[in-house]
């Protein structure tokens, strides 16, 4: 039995797909109410609370570990685990740990690696994913407002790192590993923005925010240390993450998806 965490989301959702297809087992864990696919077993817990998590580790013997609440304490999680049975887990980490010396996706990656159990770390870049944060402009007004219009990073398919996951879940050899994993080559907002455009059939408009007006902006809805570090990583990214990796190609047999090819599956939300 394999459990899945933040099963509703970007990763979770199309890992539980993929292994569900693979004829595995799954249970996969929300903290709400959740539709899932047809053959996955619902439990609704919280890495916060981890006597929660008791009954969605029975019977199980490996882990996909994903938390947004980057401050989480991972140990008593993991010793939850370990007790009931469980051998291997996989931690959706970040790029970041090492291109920014992220001090707490280091502590969630110590966490893992200290727990006693078989691991694999993936740290991956920005998400095309991301996008849907302009589904709404799209729709009702055919506009993008983004900052740094030129500057491309190599995001990935949320559905590349499931399929990633996936193989570190059930096939030997991933053991103590950590894969960088990046989308086929760097795309600019700007780029995104014709991708989008192309895959609704309707030009799509491009306007250039200042930094200032992002921040503004972004901190509507977020904290300001989280915009100014995602505005720092956008506007003045490393070369490590200018960098097209090949890990995608060489787990999976194929190249990453392009964000434009993401685009075209996910028009509908654009439309």
């Amino acid at each position: 039995m394999i459990v899945v965490t933040g099963a509703t989301g970007n990763v979770g959702r199309p890992l539980v797909e993929a292994l569900l297809a693979a004829g595995e087992p799954v249970t996969a864990v929300s903290r709400g109410a959740a539709e899932l696919p047809e053959g996955a077993v619902h439990v609704r817990a919280d890495l916060a609370e981890p006597a929660t998590l008791k009954a969605a580790f029975e019977g199980a013997d490996r882990l996909f570990l994903l938390t947004r609440d980057q401050g989480l304490d991972l140990a008593p999680v993991l010793e939850v685990a370990a007790a009931a049975g469980i051998v291997r887990v996989v931690l959706l980490s970040s790029q970041r740990a090492v291109t920014r010396d992220d001090r707490s996706q280091q502590a969630l990656e110590a966490a893992v690696t200290e727990s006693g159990l078989e691991w694999t770390i993936l740290r991956p870049s920005g998400f095309h994913s991301n996008a849907f944060l302009w589904a709404e402009p799209v729709r009702t007004a055919r506009a993008i407002a983004a900052p740094f219009g030129d500057v491309g990073l190599p995001f990935i398919d949320p559905a590349d790192i499931a399929a990633v996951a996936a193989k570190a879940l059930t096939e030997d050899g991933h053991a103590g590993r950590r894969y960088t994993l990046t989308g086929p080559a760097p795309v600019s907002p700007r780029e995104q923005a014709a991708a989008i455009g192309a895959a609704i059939g309707e030009p799509v408009a491009f306007e250039e925010l200042t930094r200032d007006e992002a921040f503004a902006r972004f901190t509507r809805f977020w904290p300001a240390e989280v915009v100014e570090g995602a505005l720092e990583t956008l506007g003045n990214p490393t070369e490590a993450e200018r960098e097209v990796g090949g890990e995608v190609e060489r787990l999976l047999g194929r190249p990453p998806v392009a964000f434009a090819t993401w685009a075209e599956r996910n028009a509908a939300a654009f439309r």
